[in-house]
Parts: structure tokens; sequence; C-alpha cells
């Protein structure tokens, strides 16, 4: 049997997807902190290679948590003030509603 999930689950499973490494975390705590920073400085406050950073970044920026703009020749990164705000409402709401009154393993 087919499940469609509405657009709010779809978009809530990807902001989490995005959130499943502990080098995006702290790549969201880092730009979060700041009004915007240029790739250089992210790579510099990690212990991973600049490849592994790019990889990480272009992930968060597929979900929308963060946005980049070319200033050649180097590319500065922020958070996605509107998605990050929606994100964490989704992650706010599904806990609340998930938290329910009682649980089957009780």
């Amino acid at each position: 049997m087919e499940r469609n999930y509405t657009d709010r689950e779809a978009r809530l499973a990807r902001y989490a997807k995005a959130l499943g490494h502990p080098a995006r975390i702290a790549i969201l705590r880092f730009l979060a902190r700041q009004e915007h920073c240029f790739f250089g400085e992210i790579h510099e406050v990690l212990p991973i290679s600049k490849a592994t950073v790019s990889q990480h970044l272009k992930e968060l920026k597929e979900a929308g948590l963060i946005q980049g703009e070319i200033l050649p020749p180097k590319v500065r990164y922020c958070i996605n003030r509107a998605n990050w705000e929606e994100a964490r409402r989704f992650f706010a709401d599904f806990f609340c509603d998930c938290a329910g009154t009682g649980s089957c393993c009780e």
C-alpha cells in the first residue's frame, strides 16, 4: 500500500536528514552565531577536509537550511532564516504531537 506523505512531512524529513550528521550540526551552530561567513572560515573551525565540508554545505543548502552567494573567488554562506524558522516550528510541532498522553512502552 502506497502512502502519500504531506508536504509538511516531506519537508520535516528533509530537514531531519540534513541535521543527521554531527559536522552539519557544527556548521549550523557556527553559522547561527554570525551574519555570514566564507567557505574558508567554516573549513578552519572544523577538523575535516575541504571536500568533506563542501559536501556537508551542499546537503544543508539543498535542504534549504543555509544559502550561499558566489562572490568570486569566494562563496559566502549564511542561515536561511525563513527555512530555519520553519524547521524550528515543524520540529516543535512534531515533538509536541508525538508526546501524547501515554506510551505503549510503559
